[in-house]
């Protein structure tokens, strides 16, 4: 029969050796600052650019049970990824869920207001279009 390894639950001392001990000797390596990924997020506000294009806010229920939603469409020359950092600033701020969809941000409820405010100091020229 195999011999099982068992822990002593007397209190009595145990034959386990930490794995991680040799790299608290070991010396660590000078590393350079990197900006925390919280403040990346936060980035997209911090050094706007100037006239980044225009996008459209529209509020849609159509197709959505009768709940409103935000849409931001008309992004040019913005990756997935800053849309999707732009999206978490929005929800963020408005309080409520939102996605990324198809190239277009979505955020739960009637919140044109607060959107515009933040793609305007994130450097675009919003235009409220639609309903």
């Amino acid at each position: 029969m195999k011999d099982k390894k068992r822990i002593p639950t007397d209190g009595g001392p145990t034959k386990w050796t930490n794995p991680f001990a040799a790299l608290k000797q070991a010396p660590r390596p000078e590393a350079a600052p990197t900006q925390p990924v919280c403040n990346q997020i936060n980035s997209v506000s911090a050094e706007p650019r100037k006239n980044r294009g225009r996008v459209d806010i529209l509020r849609q229920t159509a197709h959505r049970g009768g709940k409103t939603v935000t849409v931001v469409t008309g992004f040019v020359g913005i990756g997935h990824g800053e849309k999707e950092a732009l999206a978490k600033q929005m929800q963020k701020a408005c309080g409520a869920g939102g996605t990324v969809k198809e190239g277009r941000i979505e955020i739960q409820g009637d919140q044109r207001e607060a959107v515009a405010r933040i793609l305007a100091e994130a450097g675009f020229r919003p235009v409220f279009a639609g309903g």
